[in-house]
């Protein structure tokens, strides 16, 4: 009998876990979701459709949070953290563009409607394009694959705009001196041979790299070293120094670099913008004040086990004995599992606050650089548990700008932010190797690859097409 008890119990606890994690990866509308079809199929779980506080379950007044204990979970004169009921008439307000009333302080959904790769390079390009050519360009970059080559035929766009081939490849070509570099390429061959035209401007390429690129490019890619050797007279100090530079500075597939990075998040990305499930904001609206911060419930009213179903279970007709109690191992497993949903969520945000706070009040520049592992060691807990946690989740900062939660461990962000500020303030345009070498001054030891990924994900042009479009 006491095995079997034990059974059961371990039962009961693993499938807690479970539920937790799985209602933790879920953004607030998953949640809604199931909560809505589990209360239209079990009879044990009641929904109250009034604001009750979620930890002493005391009614709510219209702020939306419970004074006392705020008291009594926060310590005196430092950041405050409460959970709060989901205020379904907030969010119906918030997605029509009204949250905190007016224009100028309408919530900045970051990256919620970003510019995709075509609309980028036509942006850079359009002003050098006739208007027929606009046409072609557009069709083009629309049609682009993944990796930012082109995937149409030249001779049916030609035929289609009835226009000559040279017009088409002239638009062609245009759009591969954007950035991206090497965008709008045939193959990676050609997308490497073009920025090696370019960089052959500014720096000073290794001998023998474009022979290899053009003559043995099946060779390369295959690491077939000795032949790469014997073929173009090369020793292997000459042909390492020709790996390296190809590696540090050529992208073979461009559109990944903007892409991937920036201008088409994935999917489950983009829900994260429909309203925030945390809300940072100063005391009083006061810059100089504490941080209040508010961890927002997936739904609106008290969940809980029906406590006349619970009292009767004990009184189910044999035939339904066994599916009440199934029922009410169901309800209490739900109610249990949102509830340590909710208390997960706030652990982290203090985790991440003690981290990030000077980021939160500062800016960009001042995000600290810490990992989910950092974070799961230090509430010991699994590292998957942070992750489900932050998955899908998204927070408004006290500039009213919403960004996913993830944003607080993008590691490149304060590098990205330096970056633009070095190019906004530049007084002649720097390259890539000239912002290294200001990065490593101020502590930064960056290569100039990933100078270039990032400036890219920022949506800066290379310091050619930027001394081009300003006449410097």
């Amino acid at each position: 009998m006491l095995q079997t008890q034990k059974t059961q119990i371990k039962t009961i606890t693993t499938a807690h876990i479970a539920q937790t994690m799985t209602f933790l990866n879920m953004s607030a509308d998953e949640v809604k979701e199931r909560v809505e079809s589990e209360l239209a199929n079990n009879p044990a779980l009641e929904y109250l459709d009034d604001r009750f506080c979620p930890y002493c379950h005391r009614p709510l007044g219209p702020s939306g949070s419970c004074q006392s204990c705020i008291n009594k979970n926060n310590i005196p004169d430092q950041n405050i953290f409460f959970v709060s009921p989901r205020d379904e008439l907030a969010v119906e307000y918030y997605q029509s563009g009204g949250f905190g009333g007016g224009t100028e302080s309408e919530p900045d959904i970051d990256s919620a409607q970003p510019e995709d790769l075509a609309a980028y390079v036509l942006r850079q390009i359009g002003a050098d394009l006739e208007e027929d050519e606009k046409l072609i360009a557009a069709y083009l970059l629309t049609d682009l694959d993944k990796d930012g080559f082109i995937t149409s035929s030249i001779g049916e766009i030609a035929g289609y705009y009835h226009v000559s081939i040279a017009k088409v490849e002239g638009v062609i070509e245009t759009i591969q001196n954007a950035d991206p570099l090497g965008v709008g390429s045939s193959n990676p061959q050609e997308a490497l041979l073009i920025q090696l035209r370019h960089l052959a401007n500014i720096m000073t390429i290794p001998e023998g790299t474009r022979e290899v690129i053009e003559q043995s490019y099946e060779l390369l890619i295959r690491r077939k070293t000795r032949e790469i050797l014997n073929d173009h007279r090369l020793s292997p100090k000459q042909f390492q120094h020709i790996e390296r530079f190809i590696s540090e500075n050529l992208n073979p597939y461009p559109g990944r670099s903007f892409w991937g990075e920036r201008g088409m998040p994935a999917q489950p990305d983009l829900e994260v913008f429909h309203f925030p499930d945390v809300i940072v904001s100063y005391q009083n609206d006061d810059p100089r004040n504490q941080l209040v911060i508010e961890i927002v419930m997936p739904i609106r009213g008290y969940l809980r086990v029906n406590p006349i179903f619970k009292k009767e279970v004990k009184n189910a007709p044999e035939e339904k004995a066994e599916e009440w109690r199934k029922d009410l191992d169901r309800a209490s497993l739900l109610v249990k599992s949102l509830d340590n949903r909710n208390n997960t969520m706030e652990q982290l945000m203090r985790a991440i606050i003690r981290s990030q706070e000077s980021f939160i009040r500062n800016g960009e520049s001042e995000l600290v650089s810490i990992t989910r592992a950092e974070i799961a060691k230090e509430l010991s807990v699994h590292e998957s548990t942070i992750s489900r946690a932050v998955a899908n989740k998204s927070v408004m900062l006290p500039n009213r700008k919403v960004v996913p939660l993830s944003i607080f461990f993008d590691r490149s962000l304060n590098v990205r932010s330096v970056i633009r500020d070095l190019i906004r303030d530049e007084p002649k345009p720097l390259t890539d190797a000239g912002i290294v070498t200001i990065l490593r001054g101020m502590g930064y030891d960056v290569a100039r690859r990933t100078v270039a990924k990032y400036r890219a994900m920022e949506g800066i042009l290379p310091a050619r097409l930027r001394k081009a479009a300003n006449g410097k």
